[in-house]
């Protein structure tokens, strides 16, 4: 029987020493075997676990819950924010009114890029649009993503080096295996109707997609915001404001012919 991964974190009521140590010498007695383990947030710790059996699982769960000096928060099947949290040391923080909403700051670039290329392992298609202001690491973040995944990534319109907008791929461009990014800004103010098309057929590939200004995208496409499956916002510090108000008041373009939404 193949063995099966969990997760479990709990909260630390009273840290006394030895703590831990019991903790492991019980799931050594279960015939758990613990993966990885790491703080996940103030007093609270999270494990990674693998066991054969679901009743080792149920049984270590009962045994915990009797104990004064800790109380189990969570005890599942290992979603990819907990995996993410043991690793990093800290959950990544969601929108709690949407829950494909996930903020990071440029600071937290090293878990954004781990995130990233997680998703981006992930067979099949997948739309994911990345908010955030110029200059703040949303392209950089996007393709050290594909490299840490292994994966090829292809500008369908974008400014980071000089302005691409796509309207035909050659052979060889049509993979799965590539993530095809896509600036909804430039899209939006340079494309011609040849780029739409390429746009509308590489939708239906399946494969990764990722928009930059996925707003923008929206506004002018025949897509929403409900066709993406997850939404990145990436801000220079937490109180930064995503605004698209240059846009919107036609200062898109300066006078070297790049947007201010460059990079």
């Amino acid at each position: 029987m193949e063995k099966t991964e969990w997760y479990l974190e709990y909260e630390i009521q009273y840290n006394r020493p030895g703590l831990l140590g019991d903790i492991s010498s019980l799931l050594g007695m279960l015939s758990i075997n613990i993966v990885s383990i790491n703080g996940v947030a103030k007093s609270r710790r999270g494990m990674l676990l693998l066991t054969r059996e679901e009743e080792q699982i149920l049984r270590l769960k009962s045994i915990m819950q009797t104990m004064d000096t800790i109380k189990v928060t969570k005890i599942r099947k290992p979603k990819l924010r907990d995996k993410l949290a043991v690793r990093h040391g800290r959950y990544i923080q969601s929108d709690s009114d949407d829950s494909k909403t996930f903020r990071f700051v440029r600071n937290d670039l090293g878990i954004l890029v781990d995130f990233m290329a997680e998703l981006y392992k992930k067979e099949g298609h997948k739309l994911i649009g990345i908010r955030g202001m110029p200059r703040v690491g949303k392209t950089e973040s996007v393709v050290a993503a594909s490299v840490s995944a292994n994966k090829r990534w292809l500008f369908v319109s974008s400014t980071l080096l000089k302005q691409t907008v796509r309207s035909q791929l050659i052979k060889g461009e049509y993979d799965s295996n590539h993530i095809y990014i896509i600036d909804g800004i430039v899209s939006t103010r340079r494309a011609n109707e040849k780029h739409w098309e390429l746009i509308r057929e590489i939708m239906h590939l399946p494969a990764i997609k990722v928009v930059e200004h996925p707003d923008m995208f929206a506004q002018s496409t025949e897509y929403s915001l409900d066709d993406f499956d997850y939404i990145i916002e990436l801000r220079s510090d937490e109180n930064e404001e995503i605004t698209y108000e240059p846009v919107q008041n036609n200062h898109f373009i300066q006078e070297d012919g790049f947007s201010m939404f460059d990079f």
